[in-house]
């Protein structure tokens, strides 16, 4: 008997122990239950945690998430863009019963084992399902956005009474189909819900060349200037041209265009037959003559490298038969530069024969704003290309080589005033300038240049005509404003 009652102590903890360990069971049993019921922890759908909530709370936790709207930015201005205006609706019966697949997939006991060992749930994501429409939101973009926030570009202008441009300031354009890529990857981020809208920059229009045109002929009438102004621009670019005679705000007809005295400027002419002629490995002695007609405007020199080059007697023919063949006709040289030289024909030319306006030129040597301007674009498109008129007309005579060494004689043609004071210092003037003058008396004065610049080149021949006289001081004034207004607008300020 006394050993039964020693052990029934023992037997009583034993149940007790055991009882708390059923009871135990159960409410890790029951607890676990009631968890299976819920989404595991880890559980991602749609990028949203889901993990311990329960259906009902899962969809609410989407559909608070999924409704918050898109914050998009056009430059400084912030727009929300509420998910439903373009249609986006989550998908959710179809997440939630994936979700719900993932769930119960794993057996009760094996879950209720990893249960009580307290082993982390596996991460499980639910890929987002949604939809939206696609034409809803270009709608939007474009009706909405585009049409309230884009820009047009301001153009650049001319500054009134100036030579000088007002910069213009460029636009903005949404890019509609990249904004789309990009919203609907914002609709279906559950946290990158904002989106930088992209923006396509629009430059401010160039001025037409009417505008510049018109710019010319204001400056002309700026200056007081009464006499006659021919004027020749050829973008070489874009072939695109600028030609006119003005006189005291009258426009004159320019076919046929006007004959001035040539003077100096009948050099390229006479550069040019040289050339026709000398082959690409010329004598030092005619590179000399021809630098010094071209550099420092010598007559002595000109006269010279035609006798050398051309004919003894007759080479201011040949030079005009060979701007003849160019289709030059208004352009011509009939004798030489030496005081006294005889006369060897009396040219008329279209140039010449007209009655409505007389700048009374040489008749030893005349050209025209048009005629000199198309030989310097002969130049430069052979020179540049190996090509064009030159070599067309006269095959296997003038080459590359030599159309580039004319413009290197053109270029150190320095003067520091007329069209080469009109462009900033540095600036590449191939050119040759020229004027009359009697008895001390000046009367016509002109400068014939290739322009080359960062934007574009360009050639520019400029004549003024004054029958009584013509001063130098506003005449080259002029004569560089009207260049600096065409450099400036083939250079614009850009804002």
């Amino acid at each position: 008997m006394r050993n039964r009652s020693a052990n029934s102590p023992l037997r009583r903890i034993s149940i007790y122990f055991i009882l708390a360990a059923i009871v135990l069971f159960l409410l890790q049993l029951v607890q676990f239950s009631r968890l299976r019921v819920l989404f595991p922890a880890g559980m991602v759908v749609a990028g949203v945690s889901v993990g311990g909530l329960d259906r009902p709370e899962s969809a609410q936790r989407l559909q608070e998430v999924y409704s918050l709207p898109v914050e998009l930015y056009y430059e400084d201005a912030a727009i929300h863009l509420n998910p439903p205006v373009v249609g986006f609706q989550l998908d959710l019966e179809k997440m939630l019963a994936s979700a719900d697949k993932v769930r119960v997939q794993q057996p009760f006991w094996a879950g209720f084992r990893n249960f009580l060992w307290r082993q982390p749930a596996l991460s499980t994501e639910i890929p987002l399902q949604a939809s939206y429409s696609e034409a809803r939101l270009r709608a939007y973009l474009i009706d909405e956005l585009a049409a309230r926030y884009d820009k047009a570009p301001t153009a650049t202008l001319p500054v009134a009474g100036t030579i000088n441009f007002q910069p213009g300031n460029q636009g903005t354009k949404l890019d509609i189909e990249r904004s789309i890529s990009l919203i609907e990857d914002a609709l279906r981020s559950s946290s990158k819900r904002v989106v930088i809208l992209p923006l396509a920059r629009t430059r401010p229009p160039r001025p037409t060349l009417q505008n510049l045109e018109i710019l010319l002929k204001q400056t002309i009438d700026l200056s007081a200037f009464d006499g006659l102004a021919g004027l020749f621009l050829l973008d070489l670019q874009t072939g695109q041209e600028i030609h006119f005679l003005y006189r005291q705000g009258e426009e004159l007809k320019i076919s046929p265009d006007v004959s001035f005295t040539a003077a100096s400027i009948i050099k390229i002419p006479i550069m040019v037959s040289v050339f026709k002629r000398i082959g690409e490995n010329p004598d030092p002695e005619t590179i000399n003559l021809l630098e010094k007609m071209i550099e420092r405007s010598g007559n002595d020199p000109a006269d010279w490298v035609m006798e050398r080059v051309i004919d003894r007697k007759i080479a201011p023919m040949q030079v005009s038969a060979d701007m003849t063949a160019l289709g030059l006709e208004n352009t011509f040289l009939a004798g030489q530069f030496y005081p006294g030289a005889p006369l060897l024909a009396i040219f008329q030319t279209p140039a010449n024969q007209r009655f409505d306006v007389n700048t009374d030129p040489d008749i030893y040597n005349q050209t025209t704003p048009s005629d000199i301007g198309m030989l310097l674009e002969d130049i430069y498109q052979c020179s540049q290309f190996g090509g064009g008129t030159l070599v067309a007309v006269f095959p296997g005579e003038i080459t590359q080589i030599e159309c580039r060494t004319m413009i290197v004689f053109l270029t150190r043609n320095k003067l520091g005033s007329l069209i080469e004071a009109g462009v900033p210092d540095g600036t590449r003037v191939a050119h040759k300038h020229g004027w009359v003058t009697l008895f001390g008396i000046m009367n016509t004065l002109g400068d014939a240049a290739i322009v080359y610049t960062p934007v574009g080149d360009y050639v520019l021949v400029i004549f003024l005509h004054q029958p009584v006289q013509l001063l130098w001081d506003p005449a080259s004034q002029l004569v560089a404003d009207l260049s600096q207004a065409i450099y400036n607008f083939f250079n614009l300020p850009i804002q």
